[in-house]
Order: C-alpha cells, then structure tokens, then sequence
C-alpha cells in the first residue's frame, strides 16, 4: 500500500506518533480499523524533525496464505482465566480458552493441549477461525498444524465462496480438505429472525471441501429451493471460487418457434491453466440430435479458438449440416524482426444456417462469412503482408447479394521511415491482389490490380495552429482474365493528388450556468485537387463511397478502396467550438459543422451514379453534450441548402445516473430509405415505489429483493412495426438471480424468431436454465448492461480476522 494512499483510514493512521502506533499495531487494531488485505502499515525510520508524523510503507510480512516452512516454525499463544500443566508436555486452559498458531485462533470454555502431540481438545462453545473460515461446534479433536481432526455438531462459514452451512460431524482430512456429515450449504446471507431459513440450500449426505482444488462435491444431495425439493442429485461438483474446474455444466432447455423444445448437455474440461474445451450434446425437437465443442489455448506468442458442430441429419431441412470457426492470433519477434500470423476462419453446410442456427453460434450470424489469413514480417521501417481472404455468401432466394470479391492472394510491401529530414513524413506502398468471384452474380471479368502509391506531407504546426500541405501519386495497372468492352485484358491509371489541411485555434475563459470553461473556437480550411481521368471502364473490386461525416469531409478521396479517385476541385471549411473543464480537461460541448465548396465537377462515380455538379455539398452538423457524467447527448444533421431539408439525422441520448440505472434512445432517420427508434433500459424497479437501494458498485448489484428492468425495442417508423423486441425481468433475491426474457428477433426480411428464456442462477453453486442464458442477450443487445453478479477480488483473510 503506498504511503500517498488517501482514504479516511489511512490519514488517521499516518498522523499516529510512533508510542501510539506499534502497541496498536500489535494488538490489532489497525488491522481492524482499516481491513488491510494483504498489508500491515510499518514504520519508517524518521527523517525529519522529532515532532513530525512517522512516515508509513508497506510490508509483506502479512501474507494470505502462511508457507508451511515458515507456519512450521510458529509459536502457539495460550490465554485464558485459568491454566495449568506442565511445561512442553500438556496444558488445560478453563474459561474463556485461546490457542493461537499463524492463521489459526481456536477458542472454547475449555482446552487441554497436549504438546508432544500438537493435540488440542475443546470442550463447550468451540469456535474455530482458520485463514478467515469459520467454524463452531460443541466438541473438537485437532491437530493443530497439521489441520487434522473432527469437530460435532458444527456450523461453518468459508470466506472465498462465502456460504455456510451445518454438519453433524466435520472431519478434518487436511489443512485445504474437509469432509462434512449430513452437510446443508448455502450462500444466502443468514438472517437474524429465529424462523430463518435460506432461499435455496444444499442438503447432502457427503460434502467434500478441497481449497487446494477449490471444488465441492456433494453425494447424495437435493436442491431446495423454497423449501421446495427442486433437484435431486446423486453427485454434484461445484466451484468454491471463480476458478475453472472439468465437469458437467448445468444443462440448457430451451422453447422457441423454431426448433421446439430444445435440451443441451455442455461439459467442461480444464485441460491447463492456459488450455480449455467445452464439448455440447443437444437434442432438438423438431430437428435432431447435434454434437459441437469449442477448444481455446492461450501462449505468450498466441492464443485462439476452434469451434464446431454437426447435425448428421436435419429433419427439417433433410440434409446433414455442420459448422466450423476459428480464432488465431500469433507474432513471434527477434531483435530485428517480427513475423504475425492472424487468422479468421467460418464456414457452414448451407445457406440458410444462418437463419437456422447463427442466433447461437456467435460469429456464424451473418451471412457474409470470411476466410481470412494475414501473414505480415515486420523490420524496422518496412512491413510486408501476404494475405488471402475468400467469401462464404449466404444467399436467400427472397434477398440475394452480390457476393464480395475473394482475394487469392493479395501481397503488400509498405516502407514508412521515421525521422526524416525537415520533419517530413513519407511512405511507400506496393501492392498486387487477385480478385475473384462468380462472375454471373458480379458481371464483371476477375482481375489482377497493382499499385505503387507514394506520399510525402511536412506538417507546419504552432500552438496556435498547423498547415500541412500534402503530396501523393498513384499508380495503377489491371490485368484482366476476359476481355473488357473494346477487347481490352489491361488498363493503366495514374493520379497525383494535393492537398492542404490547415487549422487555428483561439481560446478564451469563460462562465456558462456558473460553470467555469475554458472555450475554444477552431476554424479548419481543407483543399484537395486531383485532376480528372477517364475511370468509367474500370471494374470496381472494392471501392464504395465513403459515409459521409464530419471525419470524412476532410479526406482527399470521396471513395474507399482503389478503384476509383475522385477527380476533385474542392475546398472544405469548418469550425469547431469545445468547453472543456479547466481543472480536468473533460469536455463538456463540442459544437462542428462543416460544408464543402466544389470549385469543379466531379466527373468520376461509381457505376450507375451521376456526376456530382453541385457547388455547396450538404451541410453538415454535429453536437456532442456531456454536462454532466449522467447525460450523454450525440447528434449529428446532414442539410440539403438547395432542398431546404434535412437528408440524414441521427440523435442519441443516454441517461446513467449510477450502476443498473442506464436509459438510452436513439433516433435515426435515412430520408427515403428508413427511419427508426431505438430504445434501451436496465433500472431498478424498485424505484418506483421508493425502494432507492444501495450504491454497492458494478458487479454486486443494489442489494437484494429488487427488480429490475432490461430491453431493447426497435421501431420501424416508416413500417410501423417493431423489428427487434428484447424485454425482461431480472430478481436479484441476494443468494439467488431469476431473469425472464421474451426475445423477437428478425431473421429474414420478412420472418423472425420468438422464443422465451428463462433463467435462475444459484450463486454459489450453478445456474439452471430454461433457454438460452438471458444475460448474455442483454449484455449483447441493451447498451451499457451490467451484470448483477460479476468476477470481484476474493476475500482477504483479514476481513474475518480474529
């Protein structure tokens, strides 16, 4: 712990004299007074005059877990009104007993020790605290170091999963192992009132405890929840942490309009600490019977993943059907040298396993699926990529796409030196690629497309300002497999561009609604001129039109991709306006909008466009309000000055006032082509009859017995329909979370899929599910969802210290 640390605890302690601190120290108090974790706050030898506060550091001397080496060598501390024995042979101590060993405090109303043995014997309200696990009981049997033993009639309370529960009989098999006798085990909160019983609880004729492997098992057992026997089970394995461990996962059934009732079997195996698979049986109804899995590894040059399923016979579709994807990533490095290797492989049996099964199978839910390997070597100043990349297209006889062109293969060599000369900056690309594709969907011969594109730019920049003018030329020759129109196989292009960017910057402070700002006003001048050549014959491979933003209206190029330059006369002029926090820097209003003046017409489009002759572009407008960490305001106004209108609107606005409180809407509107409303929530309901809750941060809810509400709705203005509809419940019952989620989600244009999921989560112990999991489907669709129950730090044995 730093010593610049700033919490109440920690003043309070650093203004301690050094008489005052150590006696503290020693009996405790400062651990009780500050919970430290892992540390214990030390003094350090003073370096200032007398009468100034001790300086504070850090110490390890408190550890988590005591090694045996060290735990061996131990003294054990005896207190109590009354004790008698004899010296390193036995000692009975009556009246409020203590033994004291390392992490362990055993405390009874009596206890003979018997040290040649390392035995204890306790007798009447017997309490054990080892490592911050808790455990009373009536009699107990141990051998103190060795952790070995029985304790009667016990309860215990485990600090890292943080249950409890009661036992006949505890036998203490070791220091991380113990067996429990006619066990319950629960992680609801124990109540005060004399009736209480917890929501769920474990009941088992065996429970076995291992810290080492952080694992329960239980035989024999029933879940009841209630009070209710939901589940028996004749074996269970559960975790006691956060960590992995091989076994059968809680199965999945699932109802939906699709497949009908639906079961999954997952299970999980921990092959290293750096290696894992899940392995899936599931039946369906109305289908069949399907096998997958998923393997991940993870190495200090690479990590990925490979998944796959296979259905031998589909009843509906009458055919087998299968899927495939995988996840590389890898760069191994020398002194001098860096070789990469990234790839991104997905296929499927047939076109509509999309529709059928993409809504499970993450990155399969689309209907372009890419095949992509990327081989780059990098040194120094150069990079050289040879990449290969094919399209897998799903096509749907109602909606079909022009497939994207494959790239078999594409080879890249960039130079980009640093440091030159003059503060100029340059680079160099080369590039030649294969494109292929079907040639009846595309009605364009494939081709082979090379070029070398240079760029040389000196930035003049000042703090009030920068110009940078830029210079760039472009080559580019194709090769064609059939002739074009005029029996051409071949075509040449080469362009020059320049542009000029400039900027200024004038700053002023100022007061808006008693807010101190300063404010800032940035007018911004881009020109661009690229002569015109005659492109219309070319084929396009993969050019489209840039979105047109207040990013892209000061780019030279109007077009992403080669294949077209726009041949451009152009001057963009713009003005932004920021109130930023003087003391932080956060911005509160950015205010831009920008307008381009066409000197020429652009002769240059893409096929089936007309040439672009008007003067003034649209003019664009955007606002971004962040007065406050609650609101969050972006919008952004495309206006046609000739038209008098507006072509393109987006507003969006979220409300978040703190965790699980979330509201977000969004409209869009794309005049002539759609319009929509988007709207997502995650809120507590309780605040509707006052029930505020508590602030207990991201990852541990608002306490429990609350509600809460989560969905998304997306609304087709123009159709006057819903087109996506996610809306559910979620109960945070302390020890327990159910969700219910009704999910209508398009899979067509013109059909969709509905389906119901439901959900409860034993915390603790595991999570049965009717469906598939609904907080994934929130956390995929609802913006800024948070988990009610979320990985934390484990406990510290110093929060139940003794």
């Amino acid at each position: 712990m730093p010593p610049t640390a700033q919490t109440p605890c920690h003043r309070a302690a650093s203004a301690w004299r050094l008489s005052a601190l150590l006696p503290a120290l020693a009996r405790g108090a400062a651990l009780a007074c500050c919970a430290l974790p892992h540390t214990i706050l030390a003094q350090e030898p003073a370096q200032d005059a007398p009468d100034a506060p001790p300086a504070l550091r850090a110490t390890p001397r408190l550890q988590e877990r005591i090694p045996p080496a060290v735990r061996h060598r131990l003294p054990i501390f005896v207190t109590g009104e009354h004790i008698r024995g004899q010296i390193d042979l036995n000692t009975i101590i009556e009246g409020d007993a203590q033994l004291r060993h390392g992490d362990t405090v055993i405390r009874a109303d009596r206890m003979d020790y018997t040290a040649p043995d390392d035995l204890a014997r306790a007798h009447g309200r017997v309490r054990i605290n080892r490592a911050g696990d808790r455990y009373e009981g009536t009699e107990l049997e141990l051998y103190v170091d060795a952790f070995q033993g029985f304790f009667s009639d016990a309860q215990y309370w485990l600090l890292e999963p943080q249950a409890h529960g009661t036992a006949s009989r505890m036998d203490f098999l070791a220091r991380d192992r113990t067996l429990v006798h006619n066990a319950t085990y629960t992680t609801c909160e124990r109540g005060d009132a004399p009736d209480w019983a917890p929501d769920w609880v474990l009941r088992a004729a065996t429970l076995h405890i291992d810290s080492t492997q952080e694992t329960g098992t239980a035989e024999d057992a029933v879940l009841e929840f209630k009070g209710v026997p939901l589940l028996p089970l004749a074996y269970i394995s559960f975790p006691l942490s956060d960590k992995r461990k091989s076994g059968l996962l809680p199965p999945t059934v699932g109802l939906d309009s699709r497949d009908g009732l639906t079961y999954t079997q997952p299970y999980y195996w921990n092959i290293a600490p750096n290696r894992d698979a899940t392995l899936r049986a599931t039946l369906m109804q109305k289908r069949g019977a399907s096998l997958g899995g998923e393997f991940r590894y993870l190495e200090p040059a690479y990590a990925g993943q490979i998944s796959g399923d296979l259905m031998p016979s589909d009843q509906l579709r009458r055919h087998s059907r299968w899927s495939f994807s995988g996840r590389h990533q890898g760069a191994f490095s020398s002194s001098t040298d860096t070789l990469g290797l990234n790839l991104n492989l997905n296929r499927v049996s047939d076109d509509d396993y999309w529709r059928d099964f993409g809504r499970a199978s993450g990155p399969l839910r689309q209907r372009l699926l890419p095949n992509d390997a990327l081989l780059t070597w990098t040194r120094s100043d150069t990079t050289t990529t040879l990449r290969t990349l094919k399209w897998q297209t799903l096509q749907d006889v109602n909606a079909p796409i022009v497939p994207p062109y494959d790239r078999m293969p594409q080879l890249q060599w960039r130079y980009a030196p640093l440091g030159l000369g003059g503060n100029l900056d340059a680079s160099v690309e080369l590039d030649s690629t294969r494109f292929q594709a079907a040639r009846e969907r595309t009605g364009q011969p494939n081709a082979t497309r090379s070029y070398a594109m240079a760029q040389i730019s000196r930035p003049f920049v000042q703090p009030a300002g920068y110009v940078t003018p830029r210079l760039q030329l472009h080559a580019t020759q194709y090769q064609f497999d059939a002739p074009l129109p005029g029996s051409t196989r071949s075509a040449q292009r080469a362009l020059p561009t320049f542009s000029l960017d400039s900027a200024l910057m004038f700053e002023r402070d100022t007061r808006f609604f008693g807010r101190a700002f300063l404010q800032t006003l940035e007018p911004r001048a881009f020109y661009t001129y690229t002569p015109y050549r005659d492109q219309s014959r070319l084929p396009v491979y993969d050019s489209a039109a840039n979105d047109f933003n207040l990013a892209t209206i000061y780019t030279e190029n109007a077009y992403g991709g080669n294949d077209r330059l726009a041949d451009n006369n152009l001057l963009t002029l713009g003005v932004t306006t920021r109130l930023l926090d003087p003391e932080s820097g956060n911005e509160a209003i950015r205010l831009g909008l920008a307008q381009r003046l066409r000197l020429s017409e652009q002769r240059v489009t893409l096929p089936g466009n007309a040439p672009v002759n008007e003067r003034l572009s649209d003019l664009l407008l955007g606002a971004s309000i962040r007065w406050t960490p609650r609101w969050d305001l972006d919008s952004m106004l495309q206006y046609n000055p000739k038209q008098g209108r507006s072509v393109r609107t987006t507003v969006g606005a979220r409300y978040s006032p703190g965790s699980y409180r979330t509201l977000s809407a969004a409209y869009r509107r794309q005049r002539g082509t759609s319009e929509q409303i988007d709207i997502g929530w995650q809120w507590p309901l309780n605040d509707l009859w006052g029930d505020k809750g508590q602030d207990l941060g991201p990852g541990g809810g608002q306490g429990g017995r609350r509600w809460y509400g989560v969905g998304r709705l997306n609304y087709s203005l123009q159709d006057s329909r819903l087109i996506n509809t996610i809306v559910g419940l979620e109960y945070d019952g302390c020890c327990w979370i159910g969700s219910v989620v009704l999910e209508r989600l398009q899979n067509g244009t013109s059909t969709s899929n509905t389906r119901l999921l439901l959900q409860i989560e034993f915390l603790g112990l595991s999570r049965l599910s009717l469906g598939a999991n609904p907080q994934e489907t929130f956390k995929h669709n609802v913006p800024r969802y948070q988990y009610l129950r979320e990985q934390v730090a484990p406990p510290s044995r110093f929060s139940n210290y003794d």
